[in-house]
């Protein structure tokens, strides 16, 4: 990459990245459960330093960043609100005079099912970035193996909430496991990431095909 092009995708990423303080400033005052809220930045505190590290060493596309930073700014309105209690039904109630849940029927919040799908959805991008930058995959497999590393780091976090909601047990472990009575509710949320991942990279992999064959 030239200098200058590199000197354009750090200003970028710098951009996003003070937007993205500002969003955190924000939605971490006064949170609904001060516990939850720093239980789920857990992850910032974790992805932040990776990127950075990533950043140094190659940064990533527009696009990647771009995706980042949505599904970071969605995981902190969970975060502020926590995943069970976002008012999205009272938002969509204002704008449209009926909410959500009723105009769908929903008995119950679905916000955590969202974010889980826009896990799926957005971040399989950047991992089929990095995927393809630090290995030497090819063919089925550089769309497969970002799909499967999506799959199981939503796997992983599950697991991981599962094992907060042990040790911290009480109000704080409800809070953030979430579950809202449902038994199935990790794998529903582990299921809805796949299927956005899947979804991302069918489009990424149309559209490599309609562009390999424009080129012919």
């Amino acid at each position: 990459m030239k200098s200058k092009d590199l000197s354009k995708q750090d200003h970028f990423a710098v951009r996003l990245l003070l937007i993205f303080t500002v969003v955190w400033l924000l939605l971490a005052i006064d949170p609904w459960f001060r516990s939850d809220w720093l239980l789920e930045n857990v992850v910032v505190f974790l992805s932040v330093p990776l990127l950075f590290q990533i950043h140094r060493q190659r940064p990533l596309s527009r696009l990647s960043y771009s995706l980042i930073f949505v599904f970071s700014c969605l995981h902190q309105v969970g975060a502020h609100y926590t995943y069970a209690m976002v008012p999205y039904d009272s938002w969509f109630s204002a704008m449209t005079g009926a909410g959500l849940s009723e105009r769908l029927d929903l008995e119950r919040n679905h916000y955590d099912r969202l974010i889980h799908l826009f896990y799926g959805l957005l971040i399989v991008y950047p991992v089929r970035e990095i995927v393809l930058r630090t290995s030497r995959v090819q063919g089925p497999w550089a769309y497969l193996l970002p799909v499967l590393i999506v799959i199981s780091t939503s796997t992983i976090f599950e697991l991981f909430e599962w094992g907060a909601a042990v040790v911290f047990g009480g109000d704080l472990g409800v809070a953030y496991l979430g579950t809202q009575g449902d038994e199935w509710d990790a794998q529903k949320d582990m299921l809805m990431a796949a299927i956005g991942a899947i979804g991302t990279t069918v489009i990424v992999a149309f559209a490599n095909c309609t562009l390999d064959r424009s080129s012919k």
